[in-house]
Formats: C-alpha cells, structure tokens, sequence
C-alpha cells in the first residue's frame, strides 16, 4: 500500500520536473533552439495549430532559425504568429522559408529572463512540496484508519523526504544550468 503511494508521487514529482523543463526550453537564451517557437500558434484553416504541426523548425546557423511550412499559402499566417507571440522575434520570409534571426539579449532582458526562470523552478518546489504534502497526508489518515503502524509510517515519511530532497536538488541544478546558459553571452 505504502508503496503505490510512494511510486504516484515520485511519478507526480517526475512530471513536475519535466513541465519544469519544457518552461526552460521556452525561454530564449543566447543560443538559437528550435523549442523556442513551441508555444507560437498558427491559424490553419480556422483552428488554432503549434508551428511544429504545420512546418518543420530548424536551426540554420547559430543566430538564425529555418521554418519551412508544409502548405505554401501558411506562409503570411505563420509570420503573422511570431510577430504576434511577443517573444521579440522579426521572421523574413525568402521563398518557400521563412528565416527567424535571434537578436542578441541584453544584459537587462538577460536579467529579466532570469527572474523569470528562478520563478519557474520556485512554482516546481512548490509543486513537489505539495504532493509531499498529499502524500504525508495519505499515510496519515491510513495510520489514523489503523491500515498501518505509526513506524510504517514514519519510515515512509522520511523515504518521501529523501525522494522530495532529490527533486528539490534536481531542480536547483536545473536552475543552476539555465541560468549560466542565459548569462552566456
């Protein structure tokens, strides 16, 4: 019983982790990454579609980024998307491609982004205490309904205190790195 509770919040803690670094890849560093246009979408045929859906996204050189649409006529509507995203992005079309150059950060957007992604790692701390949390609670109330003994209990406790230390450590680290790639210049 401990150990299905035990194995929902390492899953739940595990999926924290990953949103967490789906938001870094949102966020632009120096460097060109094609995740940058994840969140961009596109209006195909009335709906609204992610760019990775309606054109592939590549890197073309170290400051620049390659969109090619599938559909030739998506090409105004897919320029129109990135200008619209406010992610500071100015996309030029040459034929069938679409080119996104990266301008380069400055020192106080750079700041900016840190704030931004310190705030992001602080949501996902959270997030892991609070299954923590849900978790405590639930061996709890099985030791209240006598399902297990108060030292089941408290061996299960500490067994999800060292596994929220880890995610809480993962996630410094994963801070720790996106930080220094932002303030790469």
């Amino acid at each position: 019983m401990e150990q299905n509770l035990k194995q929902a919040a390492e899953q739940k803690m595990s999926k924290a982790i990953n949103i967490l670094k789906s938001d870094f890849d949102k966020i632009r560093t120096g460097r060109v990454h094609p995740s940058i246009l994840d969140q961009v979408s596109v209006d195909y045929y009335g709906t609204m579609t992610p760019i990775n859906q309606v054109a592939s996204v590549t890197v073309s050189d170290s400051q620049t980024l390659s969109v090619v649409p599938w559909e030739k006529n998506l090409i105004p509507s897919i320029e129109r998307a990135i200008l619209e995203s406010n992610i500071g992005l100015n996309p030029s079309s040459v034929g069938d491609l679409i080119k996104v150059p990266m301008p380069p950060l400055s020192q106080e957007r750079r700041r900016e982004l840190i704030k931004v992604v310190k705030g992001f790692a602080e949501d996902c701390k959270v997030s892991i205490r609070n299954i923590r949390r849900e978790a405590n609670d639930a061996s709890k109330k099985k030791l209240k309904e006598k399902e297990i003994s108060s030292d089941e209990d408290k061996r299960f406790q500490e067994e999800i205190q060292k596994l929220t230390d880890v995610n809480i450590k993962n996630v410094d680290s994963f801070l720790a790195v996106k930080e220094k790639d932002i303030l790469t210049v």
